[in-house]
């Protein structure tokens, strides 16, 4: 029987070369010296950490930009507020959002039911696996989710016949 595994993944290696660029990019330029602008990443998310908001959100964006090029897919990404950190900086901590969630996984089994094909579609850790009898349906499946905008990026691995 046909099925394939829908997953949501980063590359942690792209990530961790994007990081390096991006922190070799911020200590080189003119306009954060003086600020001790660091980017740094644990526990699956970014935390960076400057001398204000302005640098904080001009560090983001060379950090989105690094992991752009290396095809580190942006909506993986789940920013939170920026704050007050102690002696007057500012912090900001990014997530890295890998693997599906349950309620996400939910909300996708219902949506490919909808769909009113015959497919069977389990939840299995954090990946969904999708089979059914007709290759046509698993590639109808595909193109719906990838036509739906859940706000993590989703990828489809593992298709045998």
């Amino acid at each position: 029987m046909p099925s394939f595994d829908v997953v949501s993944k980063v590359n942690w290696h792209e990530i961790d070369n994007a990081l390096n660029q991006a922190s070799k990019e911020v200590s080189q330029r003119y306009d954060f010296k003086g600020s001790n602008t660091t980017i740094e990443l644990s526990d699956e998310k970014f935390v960076i950490e400057s001398s204000d908001d302005y640098k904080v959100k001009a560090s983001l964006e060379v950090l989105e930009g690094k992991l752009a090029k290396r095809k580190v897919p942006l909506g993986a990404l789940e920013r939170g507020k920026i704050e007050a950190a102690s002696g007057g900086r500012a912090r900001q901590e990014i997530k890295v959002k890998s693997g599906i969630e349950t309620e996400l996984a939910r909300s996708l089994v219902k949506a490919v039911k909808t769909l009113k094909l015959k497919v069977q579609v389990a939840i299995q850790g954090d990946a969904l696996r999708v089979s059914g009898k007709k290759r046509d349906d698993l590639q109808q499946v595909i193109e719906f989710l990838k036509s739906e905008d859940r706000g993590q990026p989703l990828q489809f691995e593992n298709f045998r016949d």
